[in-house]
């Protein structure tokens, strides 16, 4: 009986546990995106997905292992219209200098510019959960802006809410109990499956009499399980999200 239940029905009760206060952030989260998709700001989506060099080379490794193995972090935007033209950035984990943190996000955002105008961005914080207050419930009464912290944080970049206006943008964050309403872990999962699916066509063999070596084009692959998310495929998973934040709306106004 369970598989005859529509999945989009399970997902709505299970999320029907949450509490009032968070029903009232994403309200205010809907509200604010609302407003400025009304005036005219193109939605992007922002987010990191880490690539362990073993999801490369497809080798098993113990989990007490795993710390040990080199991690490669992806930065990235999609919109309705696909990915952003904009060079994604490929990262080795902590290879980054602080310094140099703030200009991936002020070059992505000059780059939206260009591209697309004034746009909202849209993002999760990994690093702290965003709580509304008594003064937040009033602003989403008048309509006004969701607020957001002086800067938020992904594992490898900073990014900082002056820096989009600057740039004619603003900066939005997903409340963390409703991260499925940012649709790039489809993207990321898109791309993960392509790897897992595809490195084999991306190794070069080489066996010699005293030893046996591969070589993967690591670059290759990545640019084109990044294709492999295509525009139609950036739709789709848009539609989904749009479906639930008009649900939301239906439902918790």
């Amino acid at each position: 009986m369970q598989r005859l239940i529509n999945p989009l029905l399970r997902h709505v009760i299970h999320r029907g546990c949450f509490d009032s206060a968070s029903k009232r952030q994403h309200l205010q989260y809907l509200r604010a995106l609302q407003t400025l998709q009304l005036d005219g700001f193109n939605t992007i989506f922002l987010g990191e997905t880490d690539i362990p060099e073993s999801l490369i080379t497809g080798e098993q490794v113990a989990e007490e292992d795993s710390a040990r193995w080199p991690v490669w972090t992806l930065v990235h935007a999609g919109s309705c219209q696909g990915w952003v033209p904009w060079r994604y950035k490929l990262l080795l984990r902590g290879d980054l200098p602080i310094n140099q943190q703030n200009s991936i996000f002020q070059e992505l955002c000059e780059s939206l510019t260009m591209s697309y105008g004034k746009c909202v961005i849209v993002m999760r914080d990994k690093t702290r959960p965003t709580f509304m207050g008594e003064k937040d419930r009033k602003e989403t009464e008048t309509g006004t802006l969701l607020p957001v912290p002086s800067a938020i944080y992904m594992s490898s970049t900073e990014c900082c809410p002056e820096v989009a206006r600057a740039n004619g943008h603003e900066l939005l964050v997903v409340p963390s109990s409703y991260n499925y309403l940012c649709p790039m872990d489809v993207a990321w999962s898109s791309l993960k499956w392509f790897i897992t699916n595809n490195r084999k066509d991306f190794t070069l063999r080489s066996i010699e009499r005293t030893q046996s070596y591969r070589c993967i084009l690591f670059s290759d692959l990545i640019v084109k399980g990044i294709e492999n998310m295509t525009p139609n495929k950036w739709k789709v998973a848009i539609n989904r999200v749009k479906r639930w934040e008009n649900y939301y709306l239906n439902t918790l106004s």
